[in-house]
């Protein structure tokens, strides 16, 4: 099941109080990114983010979930409806994100 436009926006909203959220559509999922660096995406309507230790910390009964199969499991944010929490996820996590590759060319 693919995620839905208004889900990806409700998220996208909520993260509205940080700079540089941006998102790329990928076979009816969206990968999100922060100043560049992939912190998650939204995977059948759910918000799931990369298991760095700041997100393990923040949301230590988080459960884990595969995004699809064969991919790694990662972080499901329950908590959605506060804003506040989120953005200071996102900012948290940061840190601890791989820097995106450099494409060859």
């Amino acid at each position: 099941m693919a995620s839905t436009k208004g889900y990806l926006d409700f998220v996208l909203e909520q993260l509205s109080g940080l700079d540089e959220i941006s998102f790329r559509a990928m076979m009816g999922e969206y990968i999100l990114y922060y100043r560049g660096r992939i912190f998650g995406g939204i995977y059948d309507d759910r918000l799931l983010v990369k298991p760095v230790p700041a997100a393990a910390k923040l949301m230590p009964d988080a459960s884990m979930e595969l995004p699809y199969d064969g991919a790694k499991e990662m972080l499901l944010v329950d908590d959605i409806d506060n804003r506040e929490f989120l953005c200071k996820l996102v900012e948290a996590m940061y840190e601890e994100l791989p820097a995106p590759k450099k494409k060859n060319g």
